[in-house]
């Protein structure tokens, strides 16, 4: 492993919960680095023709780019001093696992929040209930994922818990059935690289998406945000 940081840039959007992952590492490890971000709804040239994906987070190491969270927050990782995963192989895969389907949540959120037709929009509700159940199954300490260790799959999840900081004020009761992920979250959201890694507007700033969204929750966004405090 190389003892020298290189230059970094890391390309990003206020409210990407992708980019928020690779900030958490970023500040977890103590990494020097430069923050950009752009408005993903008008793309600036250089970022299309650098971002193969058209999609945040880039990171921009010297000349090189590199794309997709988990890959750069592998990279941030072995490129420093100790690591954000377990020293076990087999418990360090299990991590990747439960990380992937910290990107399967993600996914079902995007679907929960555009959800136009009430019938849709209760099913994805439950679909979300499901997956913390199962995730309830897997968390036997705390305050993190590992117990007191906070790790790779730590910052991934952190984003994940912000969502439902603006949803259960919309009156969304989502972790009344699983304690441990409640409290998982709870004990995320208050690390200060997970209040870092979001600009001090997100919550207004994701207030103001959802109720452009023309949903079923948007409709449930416009009794207002109430500042959480976070």
């Amino acid at each position: 492993m190389s003892t020298e940081i290189p230059t970094l840039k890391l390309i990003s959007h206020t409210l990407c919960p992708y980019v928020q992952r690779s900030i958490i590492t970023l500040l977890e490890k103590q990494i020097p680095h430069d923050r950009q971000y752009i408005d993903l709804a008008n793309k600036p040239a250089w970022f299309l023709q650098r971002s193969p994906l058209g999609k945040v987070p880039i990171l921009l190491v010297g000349e090189e780019v590199l794309f997709e969270s988990a890959v750069i927050c592998e990279y941030l990782d072995e490129i420093t001093p100790g690591s954000l995963h377990p020293a076990d192989a087999l418990t360090k895969a299990k991590h990747r696992s439960w990380i992937e389907f910290g990107s399967t949540i993600l996914t079902k959120i995007a679907a929960f929040y555009s959800a136009t037709d009430e019938g849709v929009f209760e099913a994805k509700r439950q679909d979300l209930l499901n997956s913390f159940q199962i995730l309830e199954a897997q968390l036997h300490s705390s305050p993190y994922f590992a117990g007191d260790s906070f790790c790779l799959i730590d910052a991934v999840y952190a984003p994940i818990f912000r969502y439902f900081v603006v949803f259960e004020q919309y009156q969304f009761e989502f972790f009344a059935q699983t304690p441990k992920v409640k409290a998982w979250g709870e004990a995320l959201l208050q690390r200060p690289s997970v209040r870092q890694a979001a600009t001090e507007d997100y919550f207004e700033q994701l207030h103001e998406f959802l109720q452009r969204r023309n949903s079923v929750l948007s409709k449930s966004s416009n009794i207002g945000l109430i500042n959480p405090g976070l």
